[in-house]
């Protein structure tokens, strides 16, 4: 049988074993010769500094350990890489849009994360990610505008949802859905996210153990 959310019960059980095998740190990248060696399906999960990237990968692998979180925005300066039990590499790309970076650190971000995307070519999905309190920013847009340019499939996925009331949220999903929907290279499904309380977490695996398993 198929939810309201258009899974069937056994796509968020796939989902749920897929994220329940082990996930380790593979290595840390701040050049594209670093990179690994092309081999499973890559899903890369970006957002503006503090959007809560490594909070939501702790979440969705149940290890809260397994990618650094802090509360300083621009930490993650790197692309990480972490296997998910050979079936997936999750990536962790920078945080862009910290206003304390200095020029030259941003720009090395942004050419570091734009050079990913145009060559990796077992990059299945991009989760774009957004914090509900806010909604898309300018930075968000240059960056969908990048993704649709280089045809990179993107997925917009709301964080910290238990921030807002949820009148809030419907009326920012419908917002955000109409902003992305003649976007080429967007997905429809917007996916409203809380790693606190665990809202939508199970939905996003069944979304990514679906492009696992394609």
């Amino acid at each position: 049988m198929t939810g309201e959310n258009g899974f069937s019960a056994e796509a968020i059980e796939a989902g749920r074993k897929l994220f329940a095998r082990p996930c380790d740190f593979m290595l840390g990248v701040v050049k594209m010769d670093g990179l690994p060696d092309e081999g499973p399906p890559e899903i890369a999960f970006a957002g503006r500094s503090n959007v809560g990237k490594s909070t939501l990968l702790n979440a969705l692998t149940g290890q809260k350990g397994l990618a650094r979180a802090s509360n300083t925005p621009g930490r993650t300066r790197e692309i990480n890489y972490f296997d998910l039990a050979g079936a997936l590499r999750l990536v962790d790309l920078p945080g862009y849009g910290y206003a304390r970076a200095s020029r030259k650190e941003s720009d090395g971000w942004k050419r570091l994360t734009r050079d990913f995307l145009r060559g990796r070519s077992v990059l299945r999905r991009v989760c774009l990610l957004v914090d509900s309190r806010h909604g898309l920013k300018a930075s968000d847009e240059e960056v969908m505008d990048l993704l649709d340019e280089t045809a990179v499939n993107y997925q917009l996925v709301l964080t910290k949802t238990d921030k807002i009331k949820p009148t809030a949220l419907e009326a920012l999903a419908a917002a955000t859905a109409e902003k992305i929907k003649r976007r080429p290279a967007a997905h429809p499904v917007i996916r409203p996210t809380s790693s606190e309380t665990g809202e939508g977490i199970d939905l996003l695996r069944a979304d990514l153990a679906a492009i696992a398993e394609a």
